[in-house]
């Protein structure tokens, strides 16, 4: 086989090179005050970010992790309360819910969009029923708006888990919502390789219509504080980084043009495997009726698929499984006390999926090698 380059999963340094210059001029601006924790440029991000996703208040944390930490803690969740989410999903989703003491209750996923199903969510529901966190999976929204009314019936308190998801949105009754804007709390990540992404970590919280809460979430990322060495309670430290914040701020104003990018490259993804006669066995994902999916990853689920990721590994395509082992199988959840076969598609989904690589940045050429990669794979194998 003659060598060919690397086609990553992701290349950041192709991104950079689009905004390297303007972010250099914000960071240089944050080197010129001296001021490196929360500051002018976190309040700045925070109201942009607020107006970009139409919210009232929107709080800058350390990480993705932090802000579901965050939003778990305003939730003063105690031993016995119960919070439900999607086995079929990051670990953080999880452990936000198990270091409060509350009780991890899962709920299985759609086959087609990767999320938690309306039904899975209601009937897990109990009067100990607290909280519903729903991921919106891989870039896309789930059906949020089948959930909210009736928990708020219950007062159950909804929250999204945004982390894979900013920038998506859904029509509901009429109306555009983003990702962080329907339900009581959202919460965003800001890793590197997400669709916004900083140079380091970094988090949000949105809160749509609840300032009290915006209020006690921004004292508990500062252990507490309201008043400097004063402590309402016990916080947590999860303070946004000015660096990470102005470097945001420029990244933020090409999020729409990106987003609109990896949605030509999943378009072109589709396209190529039904010119290449692989719908059989390959099946990319389904977006769902409403959805603007923003394809933080682009998913398909696929024949041996194993094999096929080592195969295409040997010819210098990187592709990653997202998720190997669904979360009520994991060692860390076993006092939950689920077993293999209690969540089928998830389950399913674990051995089946495999992330292409996408990025704004990714070759038609490229994708067209990966394709080709792949039809080559299952041609071997008839």
């Amino acid at each position: 086989m003659s060598e060919q380059k690397m086609i990553p999963s992701f290349d950041l340094s192709r991104n950079h090179q689009r905004v390297k210059e303007e972010v250099k001029v914000a960071i240089d601006r944050v080197l010129e005050t001296q001021g490196f924790i929360l500051g002018p440029e976190v309040d700045t991000l925070e109201k942009e970010i607020a107006a970009y996703l139409e919210v009232e208040n929107a709080v800058g944390c350390a990480s993705g992790t932090d802000a579901l930490i965050l939003a778990m803690m305003s939730l003063d969740l105690k031993e016995g309360d119960e919070v439900i989410t999607t086995p079929f999903t990051f670990f953080a989703t999880a452990s936000c819910i198990t270091r409060t003491g509350a009780k991890l209750v899962f709920a299985d996923v759609d086959p087609e969009t990767y999320n938690m199903t309306t039904e899975s969510v209601l009937e897990k529901i109990t009067p100990k029923t607290k909280a519903v966190i729903v991921v919106h999976l891989f870039g896309q929204m789930c059906r949020i708006e089948e959930l909210k009314e009736e928990l708020a019936k219950r007062n159950i308190k909804l929250i999204e888990d945004c982390a894979q998801a900013i920038g998506a949105h859904r029509m509901i009754d009429g109306k555009i919502y983003r990702a962080g804007a329907v339900g009581d709390i959202g919460c965003f990540s800001f890793f590197p390789t997400k669709n916004l992404g900083c140079y380091g970590d970094g988090g949000m919280v949105s809160i749509p219509h609840d300032s009290k809460r915006a209020a006690r979430i921004k004292s508990l990322r500062v252990h507490g504080s309201g008043k400097t060495y004063y402590h309402d309670e016990v916080g947590i430290n999860s303070r946004l980084d000015a660096i990470q914040a102005a470097i945001l701020r420029v990244r933020l104003r090409h999020l729409e043009e990106w987003n609109e990018e990896r949605r030509l490259v999943a378009e072109r993804y589709r396209l190529l495997f039904g010119e290449k006669g692989l719908l059989d066995v390959v099946t990319p994902p389904a977006e769902d009726a409403g959805n603007r999916h923003v394809y933080h990853q682009y998913v398909v689920r696929v024949k041996d698929r194993d094999e096929l990721q080592k195969f295409l590994d040997e010819r210098g395509i990187v592709t990653r499984v997202y998720y190997p082992l669904p979360l009520h199988l994991q060692d860390c959840f076993s006092s939950a006390g689920y077993k293999k076969g209690d969540f089928p598609v998830s389950e399913m989904l674990s051995d089946e999926v495999l992330a292409l690589p996408i990025f704004p940045e990714l070759l038609p050429e490229e994708q067209e090698r990966v394709v080709k990669e792949i039809a080559a794979f299952y041609a071997g194998r008839k």
